[in-house]
């Protein structure tokens, strides 16, 4: 895939991988090999929490439909429980859902390829007579290149994940701030936000999808496969460098905490009390609608932060994507409810906290924004809409995430009262360890 229909849509480089294709038959209907259909049976679906409303959404526009769903952590923080489950049942040779929601977006690396025993891999190719092209080019342009190897389409995206700075402007019209525009003025805010007004926050680094924000929104080289196979990353770079200064100053006065966004007591330590965020559009629903129960009228949305002199380089903070069984017995079923999880009112207008990626439901979801007035700033849709293309290219995707890496060494390292800058060298070691153990060469 091109860059540049990468940052389109708030993607970035697929690479590092080359799998085997699915091991269907090409020349059957859907470019696979289906498995013999039982007319109106059962579908199984596997969702993480947050996704649950799109079953119950589906589950009323179609009533006629059986389906049942089960909750699972959608291989949330690179957990890989979506790849040890369905590789259990590849050895098995039964059991598998017909539908997965996964949190991350390199997963098609592995669902793609035959397994062991020559046969098709789990998920079913979508964009080779199983769905059709009209509804397919309804995507943003590009967003579904995370999950397309070789021509073939195997997931669809349900949200894009562009990061943003959410501000609250109450706070900031009480304090006499200014909303800052680079990363240096955040660290700054920081300072001066610790020394006149203690206790209020600008962030967390609780939670390992931070890894996304900071550092691929920073243009740090962390984490990069610039050819098929090859890993890279440098945390001595001058940006890696940089931006672990500022975390680790803003730690040291309390406007950084080390709770998780998703804890149990977040809401109740900071929901008056955070002042500003870099995050991803998805926070608009997630943590200000949903954790925070943040009202109407407070919350701003400006463009992601960049480098004094540079230029706005986004992050790219997950956004899920859908995956429909090649061993599925109701292919009829898996494809409609698909298309309505992805693009139906119902649940990406009504009921989905993020951006989607379905074009027309994005401009619904930002019309339903804006006719709530929940923004304080008109031009919040040109914000996130311009934030879909401004996506930094140098942070790819590879057959493992950035997360468990940052979960295992820098998250406990904090937590340890060591700096983040300390940890540079041991959290490189350790991303190039993953690296290898999944077949990467490290340059």
């Amino acid at each position: 895939m091109s860059v540049a229909a990468a940052a389109a849509a708030g993607l970035l480089v697929l690479s590092g991988c080359s799998p085997a294709a699915s091991g269907g038959d090409s020349n059957s209907e859907y470019g696979f090999t289906p498995a013999e259909q039982v007319k109106d049976s059962e579908i199984t679906v596997w969702v993480d929490a947050s996704r649950e409303p799109a079953v119950t959404a589906f589950e009323k526009k179609y009533p006629d439909i059986k389906i049942k769903y089960e909750t699972y952590d959608g291989s949330a923080g690179g957990s890989g429980s979506f790849q040890s489950k369905i590789t259990l049942m590849d050895q098995a040779g039964e059991g598998w859902p017909d539908v997965v929601f996964s949190t991350q977006q390199n997963d098609a690396i592995w669902a793609s390829k035959q397994t062991a025993n020559g046969e098709q891999g789990f998920a079913a190719p979508l964009n080779k007579g199983f769905l059709d092209q009209d509804f397919l080019d309804g995507f943003a342009k590009g967003s579904l290149d995370y999950a397309t190897i070789d021509g073939t389409t195997y997931a669809l995206r349900n949200d894009l994940a562009q990061t943003v700075f959410y501000y609250n402007q109450a706070l900031l019209d009480q304090f006499g701030y200014d909303v800052p525009t680079t990363w240096e003025e955040y660290g700054e805010l920081g300072d001066k936000l610790a020394a006149e007004h203690p206790g209020y926050i600008l962030g967390s680094m609780g939670d390992s999808f931070m890894t996304y924000v900071y550092y691929g929104g920073s243009e740090s080289p962390v984490f990069q496969s610039p050819e098929s196979g090859v890993f890279h990353s440098d945390t001595a770079d001058k940006n890696s460098e940089g931006i672990s200064k500022i975390i680790d100053g803003m730690l040291a006065n309390g406007t950084l905490v080390q709770d998780s966004f998703f804890s149990a007591d977040f809401a109740a330590k900071y929901a008056d009390k955070l002042v500003g965020v870099p995050g991803p559009v998805w926070y608009t629903g997630a943590i200000f609608q949903g954790g925070l129960k943040t009202p109407a009228g407070q919350i701003g949305v400006a463009p992601a932060l960049k480098w004094d002199g540079g230029e706005v380089a986004a992050g790219n903070v997950g956004g899920g994507e859908w995956y429909a069984s090649s061993h599925s017995k109701n292919l009829d079923a898996v494809k409609t409810f698909l298309e309505f999880v992805t693009s139906a009112d119902e649940f990406q207008v009504d009921a989905s906290s993020g951006y989607p990626a379905y074009t027309t439901a994005a401009s619904k979801w930002l019309d339903k924004q804006a006719e709530a007035k929940y923004f304080v700033n008109d031009d919040f849709t040109t914000v996130m809409t311009d934030a879909a293309t401004q996506i930094w290219d140098g942070w790819n995707v590879t057959s493992w995430s950035p997360e468990t890496a940052w979960a295992k060494i820098v998250i406990p390292g904090i937590a340890a009262g060591k700096t983040v800058e300390s940890l540079l060298p041991e959290w490189q070691k350790e991303l190039e360890n993953e690296a290898t153990v999944n077949g990467y060469t490290v340059k």
